[in-house]
């Protein structure tokens, strides 16, 4: 009898848990006004990390986060990270991190979201067409600094998991948010706070989830790697004083020349890095990878038109793409100390630093790359025999980050993705860097996801940033969806 009856006793536990998507799309569908609503109020916050008097606002927009977090039920904490020194010798308080936390049931797994809800810097008179601190929807589209980078992804998670509760579904999995707001700034004090909650609340987590990037093209996708960035200031020094250059030219050997010469040996015209030993460490480009990048959908005609520029350095996709994500890159990003306003002013400066970084790729070490360039610039200048001074510095180290596209918790993102879009989703990797996702995998090593979406036309950090209001919509049926795919996860994958 117990055999006969174990059939119907499976067939009742598996319909309890069915997955009821069509249940949760609808639902969502019918609170996107919502939705759009509570993402204005988030954006009339100018949660500008930048700018120290903004600072109250950055508080005001944690508080805001938390008290969204509250009234759904989470267990939510606002995490004092210390100060922040200011160049003046001041200090000024960083805005708390909000960690939350929904269910706490020890047989399912546990995911742990991670966002921001600080922004880039933003005034109409920047050539914003709307006003940047005004949600405002024109075509489909949600105009607003932050739209899509990234308080819409952050509410779309918050959303997801209040559409379970609303339908009193059980949430498939645990899910824990941390929420910071230091992010644009380089998130000062987040890794201490990721370290020190290592063994208390980040211990139970399966899988860490970024939404804090973007698709390539009209198709969604899953990113699985990022480049680092090694940030270097060359600083050459002469006269004890800037010198008119009436008086002097001719006569004294020009910091500035000597540096214009150093930059120019970092890069040739056809972007190949000229400092010795820079590529020995790049990893080879796989032949799955070169298959990889043929089948992701990309333009290089609509490319070079949303960019605005008639020739790249590349004819075609996999070697762009391949350039853009796991070759490293030099860029020269400025000179500090020249004159740079509009007017002349016939002065040879005394002191310029010239300020460059190289994109990290795996499996290049940012300590071996400072020395490779230090040494390099130090021997080009040494052959100027220029009575001037050099001195090298890297400021920023940040490592790539790079995950396995066939690890589980991607699998159960592809799978959302087919369920929500009815497409398989492109796999890419970002060209920029997102430090928080190595220093993620390096103190809790668990597996790391990044589950975008921001379209490609968003422009994040630039004028008119927006997000769709598809994406918004669909994205959060895409994160509730992904909850589910998780709780699939046999408990030997991750």
């Amino acid at each position: 009898m117990e055999l006969l009856l174990l059939p119907a006793v499976l067939l009742v536990i598996s319909t309890a848990h069915a997955f009821q998507y069509t249940q949760l799309a609808q639902y969502i569908d019918g609170h996107q006004e919502e939705y759009v609503a509570t993402l204005r109020e988030w954006i009339a916050v100018e949660s500008d990390s930048s700018n120290v008097l903004k600072r109250p606002d950055l508080h005001q927009m944690m508080e805001m986060v938390a008290q969204k977090l509250r009234r759904m039920g989470g267990t939510v904490e606002l995490v004092d990270i210390g100060e922040q020194e200011l160049p003046d010798g001041q200090t000024l308080a960083l805005p708390k991190v909000v960690t939350a936390q929904f269910g706490s049931d020890p047989s399912k797994r546990v995911v742990c979201v991670y966002g921001h809800v600080d922004v880039q810097p933003a005034k109409l008179e920047d050539g914003w067409a709307t006003d940047p601190y005004n949600l405002t929807d024109i075509n489909g589209n949600l105009y607003g600094r932050g739209a899509s980078d990234n308080k819409a992804p952050v509410l779309a998670w918050i959303h997801a998991v209040e559409a379970y509760q609303a339908l009193n579904m059980e949430l498939p999995v645990n899910v824990k948010f941390i929420i910071e707001g230091m992010e644009e700034t380089g998130s000062n004090g987040l890794d201490a706070m990721i370290l020190a909650q290592r063994d208390t609340f980040l211990s139970d987590v399966d899988c860490i989830i970024i939404s804090d990037c973007g698709w390539l093209s009209r198709r969604p996708a899953i990113t699985y790697g990022t480049r680092g960035n090694c940030y270097f200031y060359a600083e050459v020094s002469g006269p004890k004083q800037d010198l008119h250059s009436g008086v002097y030219g001719g006569a004294v050997i020009e910091p500035m020349t000597d540096l214009i010469g150093i930059l120019d040996t970092l890069i040739n015209p056809s972007g190949k890095i000229l400092i010795p030993g820079i590529r020995d460490a790049v990893a080879p480009l796989s032949d799955e990878e070169w298959r990889m990048y043929q089948d992701i959908q990309f333009d290089l005609d609509n490319y070079k038109s949303k960019t605005g520029i008639n020739q790249l350095m590349y004819s075609n996709k996999v070697d762009l793409l391949a350039h853009l994500w796991r070759y490293p890159t030099v860029s020269i990003h400025g000179i500090y100390g020249a004159f740079s306003d509009s007017g002349t002013k016939t002065v040879i400066p005394a002191k310029v630093i010239g300020k460059f970084s190289i994109r990290q790729v795996p499996d290049m070490d940012p300590a071996v790359v400072k020395k490779q360039v230090t040494d390099y610039l130090h021997s080009v200048f040494d052959k100027r025999k220029s009575p001037n001074t050099l001195k090298v510095t890297m400021v920023i180290g940040a490592k790539p980050w790079l995950a396995d596209p066939n690890n589980p918790v991607y699998e159960a993102g592809k799978a959302a993705i087919r369920t929500v879009f009815d497409v398989d989703p492109d796999l890419i990797r970002e060209g920029g860097t997102i430090p928080i996702a190595r220093t993620f995998q390096d103190v809790t090593g668990k597996s790391i996801i990044m589950l975008p979406i921001g379209g490609f036309d968003d422009g994040m950090h630039s004028q008119n940033e927006k997000i769709s209001r598809y994406n918004y919509i669909e994205g959060t049926k895409l994160f509730a969806t992904y909850l589910n795919e998780v709780s699939k996860i046999k408990n030997t994958s991750v």
